[in-house]
């Protein structure tokens, strides 16, 4: 990855602009408005998945992690799971592509590793790698990826389930990685935030708790109903 991209985003915040099916904002021009008001607001970067993305680069200059979620029968691997997603988030304009980096069979047939290598010599781009465990983000250093992101801790089966962000992930694997890491995952309050990046996170992703009403307005409703 060059100097420059990984200068633009250190310290700051990339905000995950995705909707999925079933919401009002499932349309590849709400989250381009979105993606537009996190660069007016400050943001560093976007992440974000085809078909968004075409629509996204059209009015916001930042730097895309683009992912694509396919969701194929038999397969727990969504997150950019075959190397032709890749290749059509490449196309897109993603500055970074990003993948799931757990050992779990992908559909495509590669192993994590094998991924991580061809995305990175045939699209020469760099990879984000999204792990649930100290174990995975290791693995995927040593593969090549050139940033790790805590992404998927709490949502496969094995990993740490937690109330908020998982901070002892996030610190072990900083203390044990030299690429970038990057926070993300369950961070919904400034404290939390500032906390990722005290603890020595290079940025952070925020996509629920700014660009999805839905979520944000359920949160809500479910602490009235408990109060």
């Amino acid at each position: 990855m060059t100097h420059s991209v990984l200068d633009k985003i250190k310290g700051g915040l990339i905000v995950s602009c995705q909707a999925e099916e079933g919401s009002p904002f499932y349309r590849p021009e709400y989250m381009a408005a979105f993606a537009r008001a996190a660069q007016m607001a400050g943001a560093v970067g976007i992440r974000a998945k085809e078909p968004d993305m075409r629509a996204i680069r059209e009015v916001c200059a930042l730097p895309i992690i683009g992912i694509d979620k396919v969701y194929l029968k038999g397969f727990d691997v969504y997150i950019t799971p075959r190397f032709e997603d890749a290749q059509r988030i490449a196309a897109a304009g993603a500055a970074i592509i990003a993948l799931d980096c757990t050992p779990r069979p992908r559909p495509d047939g590669f192993t994590m590793a094998q991924s991580v290598q061809r995305i990175k010599s045939e699209l020469k781009l760099p990879v984000m790698a999204d792990i649930s465990t100290l174990d995975e983000a290791i693995a995927a250093e040593k593969a090549g990826a050139d940033i790790v992101a805590t992404t998927l801790s709490g949502y496969t089966p094995y990993s740490r389930k937690t109330e908020g962000p998982d901070f002892d992930l996030l610190e072990a694997v900083i203390r044990a990685l030299k690429v970038p890491v990057i926070a993300e995952g369950h961070i919904f309050t400034l404290a939390e935030a500032r906390a990722a990046i005290a603890i020595g996170a290079w940025a952070i992703v925020i996509g629920t708790a700014i660009s999805r009403p839905v979520e944000l307005t359920q949160r809500f409703v479910q602490a009235l109903a408990h109060r």
